[in-house]
Protein backbone atom coordinates (compact mmCIF):
# COMPACT_ATOMS: atom_id res chain seq x y z
CA UNK A 1 0.00 0.00 0.00
CA UNK A 2 0.77 3.41 -0.65
CA UNK A 3 -0.36 6.19 1.29
CA UNK A 4 0.27 10.05 0.16
CA UNK A 5 0.02 12.98 2.19
CA UNK A 6 0.48 15.38 -0.59
CA UNK A 7 -2.73 17.01 -1.86
CA UNK A 8 -2.02 15.98 -5.60
CA UNK A 9 -0.73 12.92 -5.76
CA UNK A 10 -3.11 9.93 -6.01
CA UNK A 11 -2.23 6.67 -3.84
CA UNK A 12 -3.81 3.71 -2.32
CA UNK A 13 -4.49 6.03 0.83
CA UNK A 14 -4.49 10.17 0.59
CA UNK A 15 -4.20 11.83 4.00
CA UNK A 16 -4.07 15.69 4.42
CA UNK A 17 -1.83 16.76 7.17
CA UNK A 18 -1.81 20.24 6.21
CA UNK A 19 -1.86 22.58 9.45
CA UNK A 20 -1.34 20.06 12.48
CA UNK A 21 0.95 17.72 13.62
CA UNK A 22 0.17 13.55 13.10
CA UNK A 23 -1.73 11.74 14.96
CA UNK A 24 -2.47 7.99 15.75
CA UNK A 25 -4.54 7.36 12.48
CA UNK A 26 -1.39 8.59 10.44
CA UNK A 27 0.86 6.77 12.51
CA UNK A 28 -1.22 3.96 11.35
CA UNK A 29 -1.20 4.05 8.10
CA UNK A 30 2.42 4.52 7.97
CA UNK A 31 2.99 1.66 9.62
CA UNK A 32 0.88 -0.22 7.28
CA UNK A 33 2.58 1.14 3.96
CA UNK A 34 4.93 0.53 1.69
CA UNK A 35 6.03 3.68 0.89
CA UNK A 36 5.17 6.99 1.98
CA UNK A 37 4.78 10.49 0.23
CA UNK A 38 4.94 13.74 2.12
CA UNK A 39 3.78 17.24 0.77
CA UNK A 40 6.42 19.93 -0.02
CA UNK A 41 5.46 21.94 3.23
CA UNK A 42 5.57 19.13 5.24
CA UNK A 43 6.70 19.40 9.44
CA UNK A 44 9.21 18.16 11.17
CA UNK A 45 7.26 16.21 13.28
CA UNK A 46 5.01 14.15 10.09
CA UNK A 47 8.59 13.31 8.48
CA UNK A 48 9.98 11.96 11.39
CA UNK A 49 6.86 9.57 12.20
CA UNK A 50 7.41 8.39 8.35
CA UNK A 51 10.91 7.68 8.53
CA UNK A 52 11.04 5.97 11.91
CA UNK A 53 7.95 3.96 10.55
CA UNK A 54 8.63 3.36 6.88
CA UNK A 55 11.62 2.48 4.79
CA UNK A 56 10.33 4.74 1.83
CA UNK A 57 9.36 7.93 2.49
CA UNK A 58 9.65 10.43 -0.44
CA UNK A 59 10.91 13.35 -0.62
CA UNK A 60 14.06 12.70 1.70
CA UNK A 61 14.19 16.08 3.70
CA UNK A 62 16.74 14.62 6.24
CA UNK A 63 19.02 17.30 5.50
CA UNK A 64 16.66 19.62 5.67
CA UNK A 65 15.88 19.36 9.29
CA UNK A 66 19.22 18.08 10.22
CA UNK A 67 20.94 21.21 8.81
CA UNK A 68 17.87 24.22 9.07
CA UNK A 69 18.80 27.38 8.34
CA UNK A 70 20.95 29.27 6.57
CA UNK A 71 23.93 28.48 9.40
CA UNK A 72 22.68 24.89 8.64
CA UNK A 73 23.48 25.18 5.16
CA UNK A 74 27.11 26.87 5.86
CA UNK A 75 27.49 23.65 8.23
CA UNK A 76 26.79 21.33 5.72
CA UNK A 77 28.65 22.92 2.34
CA UNK A 78 31.73 22.50 4.85
CA UNK A 79 31.00 18.96 6.44
CA UNK A 80 30.36 17.76 2.54
CA UNK A 81 33.48 19.74 0.96
CA UNK A 82 31.28 21.81 -1.02
CA UNK A 83 32.19 24.96 -2.61
CA UNK A 84 31.15 28.10 -1.22
CA UNK A 85 31.52 31.91 -0.54
CA UNK A 86 33.37 32.29 2.91
CA UNK A 87 30.80 32.99 5.55
CA UNK A 88 31.28 33.00 9.31
CA UNK A 89 27.95 32.44 11.48
CA UNK A 90 26.59 33.41 14.73
CA UNK A 91 24.45 31.69 16.93
CA UNK A 92 23.41 34.88 18.60
CA UNK A 93 24.30 38.89 18.78
CA UNK A 94 26.34 38.07 21.88
CA UNK A 95 28.47 35.47 19.98
CA UNK A 96 29.43 38.27 17.64
CA UNK A 97 30.03 40.90 20.38
CA UNK A 98 32.17 38.59 22.22
CA UNK A 99 34.47 38.55 19.16
CA UNK A 100 34.05 42.00 17.95
CA UNK A 101 32.59 43.98 20.91
CA UNK A 102 29.44 46.75 20.35
CA UNK A 103 31.29 48.82 17.90
CA UNK A 104 33.03 46.52 15.53
CA UNK A 105 35.18 48.60 13.74
CA UNK A 106 38.31 46.05 13.67
CA UNK A 107 35.91 43.51 11.80
CA UNK A 108 37.64 40.53 10.71
CA UNK A 109 35.87 40.59 6.90
CA UNK A 110 36.24 42.36 3.87
CA UNK A 111 33.56 45.20 3.14
CA UNK A 112 31.71 44.87 1.14
CA UNK A 113 30.20 41.54 2.18
CA UNK A 114 26.54 40.10 2.94
CA UNK A 115 24.58 39.80 6.00
CA UNK A 116 21.85 36.84 6.13
CA UNK A 117 19.53 36.45 9.15
CA UNK A 118 19.22 32.18 9.44
CA UNK A 119 15.62 32.12 8.25
CA UNK A 120 13.48 33.78 5.48
CA UNK A 121 13.46 33.39 1.44
CA UNK A 122 13.33 35.24 -1.80
CA UNK A 123 15.90 37.31 -0.28
CA UNK A 124 13.67 39.09 2.09
CA UNK A 125 16.48 38.78 4.69
CA UNK A 126 19.53 39.43 2.96
CA UNK A 127 21.21 42.31 2.78
CA UNK A 128 24.23 44.02 0.95
CA UNK A 129 26.95 45.55 4.02
CA UNK A 130 29.20 48.11 1.96
CA UNK A 131 30.22 50.24 4.81
CA UNK A 132 30.56 50.14 8.96
CA UNK A 133 27.19 51.88 9.84
CA UNK A 134 25.49 49.60 7.16
CA UNK A 135 27.02 46.85 9.66
CA UNK A 136 26.06 49.05 13.00
CA UNK A 137 22.29 49.57 11.35
CA UNK A 138 21.70 45.41 10.34
CA UNK A 139 23.48 44.61 13.84
CA UNK A 140 20.51 46.83 15.59
CA UNK A 141 17.89 45.11 13.53
CA UNK A 142 19.35 41.75 14.78
CA UNK A 143 18.79 42.99 18.35
CA UNK A 144 15.22 43.70 17.46
CA UNK A 145 14.68 40.53 16.33
CA UNK A 146 16.11 38.64 19.01
CA UNK A 147 13.72 40.66 21.46
CA UNK A 148 11.35 38.64 19.26
CA UNK A 149 12.43 35.09 19.69
CA UNK A 150 14.55 34.80 16.00
CA UNK A 151 18.47 34.50 16.32
CA UNK A 152 21.39 33.48 14.54
CA UNK A 153 22.94 35.18 11.31
CA UNK A 154 25.83 35.15 8.98
CA UNK A 155 28.58 37.14 7.43
CA UNK A 156 29.22 36.21 4.02
CA UNK A 157 32.10 36.65 1.21
CA UNK A 158 30.58 39.47 -1.48
CA UNK A 159 30.87 37.48 -4.87
CA UNK A 160 30.23 39.73 -7.37
CA UNK A 161 27.26 38.36 -9.99
CA UNK A 162 26.44 40.87 -13.05
CA UNK A 163 22.99 40.92 -11.39
CA UNK A 164 22.33 37.09 -11.88
CA UNK A 165 22.71 33.62 -10.63
CA UNK A 166 21.64 29.85 -11.60
CA UNK A 167 18.74 28.18 -10.16
CA UNK A 168 19.15 24.39 -10.32
CA UNK A 169 16.40 22.50 -9.50
CA UNK A 170 16.04 18.51 -8.39
CA UNK A 171 12.91 16.89 -8.77
CA UNK A 172 13.44 13.29 -8.09
CA UNK A 173 16.08 12.05 -10.50
CA UNK A 174 15.35 15.33 -12.93
CA UNK A 175 17.89 18.05 -13.04
CA UNK A 176 16.12 21.94 -14.31
CA UNK A 177 18.51 24.98 -14.90
CA UNK A 178 17.77 28.24 -15.87
CA UNK A 179 19.12 31.92 -15.06
CA UNK A 180 18.13 34.23 -13.21
CA UNK A 181 18.99 37.54 -14.57
CA UNK A 182 18.33 41.48 -13.46
CA UNK A 183 18.38 44.19 -15.87
CA UNK A 184 20.92 46.09 -14.11
CA UNK A 185 24.29 43.96 -13.84
CA UNK A 186 25.29 45.45 -10.62
CA UNK A 187 21.85 44.79 -9.08
CA UNK A 188 22.43 42.73 -5.77
CA UNK A 189 19.76 39.83 -5.65
CA UNK A 190 18.54 38.06 -8.50
CA UNK A 191 15.10 37.20 -7.71
CA UNK A 192 12.24 36.77 -9.74
CA UNK A 193 10.37 37.79 -7.37
CA UNK A 194 12.18 41.09 -7.61
CA UNK A 195 12.25 41.54 -11.03
CA UNK A 196 14.66 39.33 -12.75
CA UNK A 197 14.29 37.74 -15.82
CA UNK A 198 14.78 34.16 -16.93
CA UNK A 199 17.04 32.29 -18.96
CA UNK A 200 17.34 28.88 -19.47
CA UNK A 201 19.81 29.13 -22.43
CA UNK A 202 22.37 31.15 -21.60
CA UNK A 203 25.40 29.75 -21.16
CA UNK A 204 24.97 26.22 -21.24
CA UNK A 205 28.77 25.21 -20.07
CA UNK A 206 27.80 26.55 -16.88
CA UNK A 207 24.96 25.43 -16.43
CA UNK A 208 26.16 22.05 -16.97
CA UNK A 209 28.84 22.40 -14.99
CA UNK A 210 26.54 23.79 -12.22
CA UNK A 211 23.98 20.49 -12.70
CA UNK A 212 27.18 18.39 -12.26
CA UNK A 213 27.72 20.39 -9.14
CA UNK A 214 24.65 20.37 -7.52
CA UNK A 215 23.96 16.78 -8.20
CA UNK A 216 27.51 15.72 -6.50
CA UNK A 217 25.79 17.13 -3.10
CA UNK A 218 22.21 15.42 -3.59
CA UNK A 219 24.40 12.22 -3.80
CA UNK A 220 26.23 12.82 -0.57
CA UNK A 221 23.20 13.64 0.94
CA UNK A 222 20.14 12.19 -0.48
CA UNK A 223 18.66 15.79 -1.20
CA UNK A 224 15.75 14.74 -3.96
CA UNK A 225 13.46 17.95 -4.11
CA UNK A 226 14.55 21.66 -3.56
CA UNK A 227 16.16 24.71 -5.23
CA UNK A 228 19.71 25.20 -5.58
CA UNK A 229 20.96 28.65 -5.89
CA UNK A 230 24.61 28.80 -7.52
CA UNK A 231 26.52 31.63 -8.45
CA UNK A 232 30.54 31.59 -10.07
CA UNK A 233 33.89 32.61 -8.91
CA UNK A 234 34.76 35.32 -11.09
CA UNK A 235 37.87 33.33 -12.13
CA UNK A 236 39.15 33.56 -16.02
CA UNK A 237 41.03 30.43 -16.28
CA UNK A 238 38.10 27.90 -15.65
CA UNK A 239 34.71 27.79 -14.33
CA UNK A 240 34.53 27.78 -10.58
CA UNK A 241 30.71 27.42 -9.21
CA UNK A 242 30.18 28.39 -5.53
CA UNK A 243 26.44 27.07 -3.43
CA UNK A 244 24.95 30.26 -2.07
CA UNK A 245 21.83 28.25 -0.68
CA UNK A 246 19.70 25.44 -1.09
CA UNK A 247 15.71 26.28 -1.22
CA UNK A 248 13.05 23.54 -0.22
CA UNK A 249 10.58 25.80 -1.07
CA UNK A 250 11.16 27.23 -4.72
CA UNK A 251 9.43 29.38 -7.20
CA UNK A 252 7.79 27.27 -10.24
CA UNK A 253 8.33 30.24 -13.15
CA UNK A 254 11.02 29.10 -14.42
CA UNK A 255 9.93 25.46 -14.07
CA UNK A 256 7.00 26.36 -16.81
CA UNK A 257 4.69 26.91 -13.97
CA UNK A 258 2.59 25.34 -11.22
CA UNK A 259 1.19 22.92 -13.79
CA UNK A 260 4.00 21.95 -15.27
CA UNK A 261 6.19 21.33 -12.25
CA UNK A 262 3.28 18.98 -10.65
CA UNK A 263 3.61 17.10 -13.73
CA UNK A 264 6.86 16.34 -13.29
CA UNK A 265 6.91 15.81 -9.51
CA UNK A 266 4.13 13.08 -9.64
CA UNK A 267 5.85 11.46 -12.49
CA UNK A 268 9.09 11.39 -10.45
CA UNK A 269 7.23 10.05 -7.94
CA UNK A 270 6.22 7.39 -9.62
CA UNK A 271 9.61 6.83 -11.30
CA UNK A 272 10.82 6.64 -7.76
CA UNK A 273 7.94 4.02 -6.42
CA UNK A 274 8.83 1.83 -9.54
CA UNK A 275 12.30 1.98 -8.74
CA UNK A 276 11.74 1.43 -4.86
CA UNK A 277 9.34 -1.04 -4.84
CA UNK A 278 8.92 -2.42 -8.64
CA UNK A 279 6.65 -1.33 -11.56
CA UNK A 280 3.49 -3.28 -10.29
CA UNK A 281 2.84 -1.01 -7.14
CA UNK A 282 2.66 2.50 -9.45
Amino acid sequence: MIVSFHPLFEADQNIICAGRDPGADDLAAIKAAKAVVLPQGCRQSLYEMATHNCRHVFPNYSTRFNYSGKIGQIQLFQKTGTAHPHAQSYAALQDFRQQYGDDPKDIAFELPCVFKFDWGGEGETVFFINSRDDLKKILQKAAEFERSGQKGFLLQEYVPTLGRSLRVVIIGQTLISYWRIQKNADSFKSNVSRGARIDDALAPERQNVAKVFVKNLCNKTGINLAGFDVIFAPIEEHIKPLMLEINYFFGRRGLGGSDAYYEILKQEIKNWIGNTLGEQDV
